[in-house]
């Protein structure tokens, strides 16, 4: 009777063991997946950043009226050439 009842606390003690190392390599498969989201994370919002500030850029008023005026060849128009119309 002994004898079965240490066996089975040996098969228990062996499982819980193996149960004990999956966890831990699970564990560790699930902070190395964690670290890889992260530096992505911030990849990310480096890039988000950066073009944050490209589109500040882009959309400032004075470049655009540069460009308007150079590659366009826009201007404003002259007093004489303002017709205001009313209903």
């Amino acid at each position: 009777m002994t004898r079965i009842l240490l066996a089975v606390l040996v098969v228990c003690t062996v499982a819980s063991a193996i149960a004990v190392i999956h966890a831990r390599h699970r564990h560790r498969l699930l902070f190395v997946e964690l670290s890889r989201l992260e530096r992505a994370r911030d990849e990310l919002n480096v890039e988000f950043g950066r073009l944050q500030l490209e589109q500040a850029t882009v959309a400032e008023a004075n470049r655009i009226d540069h460009i308007a005026r150079t590659r366009l060849g826009m201007k404003f128009p002259a007093t004489d050439d303002i017709v205001v119309v009313r209903p």
